[in-house]
């Protein structure tokens, strides 16, 4: 099983980016997906997560702010993440399985908000 996750950058305050998750070896409509964060100094923590049903749950740090959706045709898992704040710079996981966390893991992808 692999996950690559992609999208990350340097975005302005109030900017917005998409991040997306690719995976091989796995069908991400069979398990749960979340994206996780990880600032520096800080511990990783879980950002967005949707189950293999569809239902999606958000941490209050970025409730209204960020959308997690799933492409079932192009197995990939994306997070949009609009009005950015500073707080939002972190490397940002994909995770996928059926357990929390899942067993498995992207390389992470890093996004800078800063002017």
């Amino acid at each position: 099983v692999q996950l690559q996750a992609s999208g990350g950058g340097l975005v302005q305050p109030g900017g917005s980016l998409r991040l997306s998750c690719a995976a091989s070896g796995i069908i991400f409509s069979r398990v749960r997906v979340d994206w996780y964060r990880q600032a520096p100094g800080k511990q990783r923590e879980l950002v967005a997560s949707i189950t293999s049903v569809g239902t999606t749950n958000y941490a209050d740090a970025v409730k209204g702010r960020f959308t997690i959706s799933r492409d079932n045709a192009k197995n990939t898992v994306s997070l949009q993440m609009n009005s950015l704040k500073p707080e939002d710079t972190a490397v940002y996981y994909c995770n996928a399985g059926w357990t929390v966390p899942g067993l498995y893991w992207g390389q992470g992808t890093l996004v800078t908000v800063s002017s």
